[in-house]
């Protein structure tokens, strides 16, 4: 079986999605965004295909895309269609995948059913991103706690910002979750600069080993 990292969030908006396009490219691999809510702006799959240097097919198409830009129960809900977590499966590919949840780990699918309740079922590795500024700290750890309460994996820990020594040591520390890293804000976002920046910051041979609990 090719290697699978579902990658989310503390919160949205943090980046996880450049990351997401980082990874997918530094693996050569796969990107899939389940279900994607907002469409009149660049889609998350459209930025990862810019910015990835990814070939078009290997960026999969949505399960459900809804075009308002809020929670995907709700924008479901406006669009007058249902969301079946039951029916969201990883896609088989022959090469790394990489799989992008919405904003973090409780966000709604449905009023009965969360993002962290489909990574449960599927029982893949997680990514947890997190920003670097104030707050980081208790969002980090109680993501954490949530994804060890259902015993899911966590590959590790992706900080993305500027550098805050002592936070990413506390969360690090009170955590026990292992760093991979941390992206850096950056002020000209290409292929190639996002390529460079995660070259710099990211031993790629953390995401080859597999899951780490």
């Amino acid at each position: 079986m090719t290697r699978r990292f579902v990658v989310t969030g503390t919160d949205t908006g943090i980046g996880k999605t450049v990351f997401s396009a980082a990874l997918a490219g530094a693996l050569d691999g796969y990107y899939w965004k389940p279900v994607q809510s907002g469409l009149d702006e660049e889609t998350d799959s459209e930025a990862v295909r810019r910015l990835s240097g990814l070939a078009a097919e290997r960026v999969l198409p949505e399960a459900w895309r809804l075009q308002t830009p809020v929670s995907p129960h709700l924008s479901a809900e406006i669009d007058g269609v249902a969301i079946e977590p039951q029916a969201l499966c990883i896609p088989e590919t022959d090469r790394p995948l990489v799989v992008e949840g919405a904003g973090g780990l409780l966000v709604p699918l449905t009023r009965q059913c969360t993002y962290i309740d489909v990574f449960a079922r599927w029982g893949q590795s997680v990514i947890l991103c997190a920003r670097t500024e104030l707050g980081t700290i208790n969002h980090t750890l109680l993501s954490v706690e949530a994804l060890r309460q259902r015993r899911i994996p966590i590959a590790g820990i992706a900080f993305i910002g500027d550098a805050r020594s002592d936070t990413q040591a506390v969360i690090a520390t009170m955590s026990g979750v292992r760093i991979l890293g941390r992206l850096p804000i950056l002020n000209t976002l290409t292929t190639d600069s996002l390529r460079r920046a995660f070259q710099d910051q990211f031993d790629l041979s953390l995401f080859q080993e597999g899951a780490v609990a």
